[in-house]
């Protein structure tokens, strides 16, 4: 970390800490087991990355679980080239609006594809193999699912959010990172209006160790959206949301930012010990991290209606 930037955290820290909000009361609770089940659900389907049969099955089931959900649903289909194999595959990108008209309005997204190669193993032998994807791909998405239901049956007023599921974040291969967030680099190219405000990107958030830091990126991006989820995280008593500034990580809110301009943070777990193995499978993930952080994002997205209801 350079001199400006550790300088610039310390007096963003500083705001945060002496800077405190109430929060208002909300009955709505979000469903940790719910979200697992969610998870292990993804699972039963195999990998799922693009091309294969799991990656089909569960783009068609997640399109079912949605239809009857959200105001509207819009799937976005890519036809690219592999960028490894000589073969054409399909990315696509499902969009779930609520109060789709509504101008004041952000994202939530996470991706649902799951990696190819497990490149990352501690045995060679299993690097060509495709890797299940419980956390990197299977966490995220579950928080998804569980606050599609949530905004179903409890609408919301004066706001309007688009869950975004994206396809292709995991197909690049080490150094080679203009393969990777396929998907959220295509949906850039055609954003439906109104366009949202500003991102949260969802990753790896069911680590057993669930350890939160603000992601370089997403500090440079949008401070302010940072200070508002980290201070809300530190109200509802979650310590695992840290004030510390960690590694930039190239993920979908990066790609998103720089292809829209739209600001946009990560939360993200990357210190997790099965990242692309695979053992990155339920059993090694916690219903109570996809509580927390689940739990943080649908505070933030009601407090905000109720905000808004105020001005």
């Amino acid at each position: 970390m350079n001199h400006s930037i550790s300088i610039l955290f310390f007096i963003f820290t500083t705001i945060l800490f002496c800077n405190n909000k109430s929060i208002e009361d909300n009955l709505l609770i979000f469903d940790e087991d719910k979200a697992f089940e969610y998870l292990v659900k993804q699972c039963d389907f195999g990998p799922r990355f693009p091309g294969s049969e799991g990656h089909e099955n569960f783009k068609n089931f997640l399109i079912d679980f949605l239809i009857d959900k959200a105001d509207t649903i819009k799937v976005y289909e890519h036809n690219i080239n592999h960028p490894y194999k000589d073969i054409n595959i399909n990315l696509y990108n499902v969009l779930a609006r609520f109060n789709p008209n509504i101008k004041d309005r952000f994202m939530i997204m996470a991706h649902w594809d799951t990696r190819e190669i497990a490149d990352k193993d501690p045995y060679p032998s299993n690097h060509n193999k495709p890797i299940l994807g419980a956390n990197d791909g299977g966490s995220g998405i579950s928080i998804l699912m569980v606050l599609t239901e949530i905004l179903s049956q409890n609408k919301l007023e004066n706001i309007g959010i688009d869950l975004l599921f994206i396809d292709g974040e995991d197909m690049g291969r080490a150094g080679d990172i203009n393969n990777f967030c396929l998907g959220s680099t295509s949906f850039c190219e055609n954003i439906p209006k109104p366009e949202p405000l500003y991102a949260i990107c969802i990753d790896m958030v069911g680590d057993k160790n669930l350890s939160l830091p603000v992601e370089k990126f997403s500090f440079e991006q949008a401070p302010w959206l940072v200070k508002e989820i980290w201070d809300l995280a530190r109200e509802l008593n979650y310590p695992e949301f840290k004030y510390e500034l960690t590694i930039p990580i190239y993920d979908d809110h990066r790609a998103l930012y720089l292809n829209s301009s739209i600001p946009a943070i990560d939360i993200i777990d990357f210190d997790y010990s099965y990242w692309h193995t695979l053992q990155d499978i339920p059993e090694n993930c916690s219903k109570e991290s996809l509580g927390i952080v689940g739990d943080v994002i649908m505070n933030y997205i009601y407090l905000k209606d109720n905000s808004y209801n105020k001005k």
